[in-house]
């Protein structure tokens, strides 16, 4: 298989010359490409110096926007995406590539609680984990890491559902799960990043809480619409039993909240139907380019 590892990197020219020579030591066939995301600094210098394909951004497009600029441009057969600062040992990779040798269209580097940048994240990141498990039916070790490797045909289907920022990890392996593709977890250590970290804790909270939704619609829509539709249905009957016994009628709140239950399982229906559609255009659009 021919192999392109893409390294989104913004102002992380100290991680690549870390980085890249250790690469090129486990991987030397493969092709190496850096995402200069708007860095700067001398990331897209250094990526130069020791050999990396540069593809430059004129400026900061977000994670999620580097990754694909990245699948676009690469030309292998499977696709190994990881951190320019350090954090991922390129003598893992091959690890990664024995899962998708094996038959599975994903392999994921999977941290565990000491890989975690700090308590708040690996927290949060257990509740993301836990969430898409019940989704998806099936054990999600590690559902934010960038560590991944992937086929690149498969990747692609799903470039347009990826975000410009972060959690493109989140996206692309809901979106797997959803079309059958097999994925596969590798425990992996994860190293201390050089640099700073470009994640801010309160702005890029409230983004990780709305990917949550997102995910949920993504994924399985009614799985979301349905808990909500029975809560109202719930609240309203027994609203309706209170003031019968109280008052011996049927109120308007009642009928509100009846009302509130059909109307967003209504809604859970059309969006399962959207997200359906969704995954049979990504599937026709990928095999048009194939033909």
């Amino acid at each position: 298989m021919r192999i392109s590892v893409v390294l989104p990197a913004k102002n992380e020219a100290e991680g690549l010359r870390k980085t890249l020579p250790r690469l090129a030591r486990c991987q030397p066939d493969a092709e190496v490409i850096v995402v200069d995301d708007g860095s700067t600094d001398d990331t897209a210098a250094v990526a130069a110096e020791y050999g990396a394909r540069v593809v430059q951004a004129p400026y900061s497009m977000g994670n999620g926007a580097a990754i694909k600029r990245g699948a676009r441009a690469a030309t292998g057969e499977v696709l190994v995406f990881m951190d320019a600062d350090g954090q991922h040992d390129p003598a893992h990779v091959e690890a990664l590539l024995d899962r998708v040798r094996a038959g599975y269209d994903m392999a994921v580097g999977a941290r565990d609680a000491s890989g975690q940048a700090s308590r708040g994240r690996g927290a949060a990141n257990g509740f993301y984990n836990r969430l898409a498990s019940w989704m998806t039916g099936h054990r999600i070790a590690d559902l934010t890491s960038g560590f991944r490797a992937v086929r690149a045909d498969r990747f692609r289907e799903f470039l347009h559902l990826l975000p410009n920022g972060f959690s493109y990890p989140t996206t692309s392996t809901m979106a797997f799960f959803r079309s059958a593709y097999p994925v596969a977890y590798v425990p992996i250590p994860v190293g201390q990043r050089i640099g700073t970290s470009h994640i801010r804790p309160m702005r890029d909270g409230i983004r990780f809480l709305l990917i949550i939704f997102k995910i949920a619609t993504l994924y399985s829509p009614l799985k979301l619409f349905l808990p909500a539709t029975l809560l109202f249905f719930a609240t309203g009957l027994g609203y309706y039993a209170y003031t019968f016994l109280t008052m011996g009628r049927f109120t308007n709140m009642s009928t509100l909240l009846f009302s509130a239950s059909v109307i967003i399982f209504l809604i859970g229906l059309v969006s399962e139907q959207i997200t359906g559609l969704t995954y049979l255009a990504a599937r026709g659009e990928d095999e048009a380019e194939r033909q």
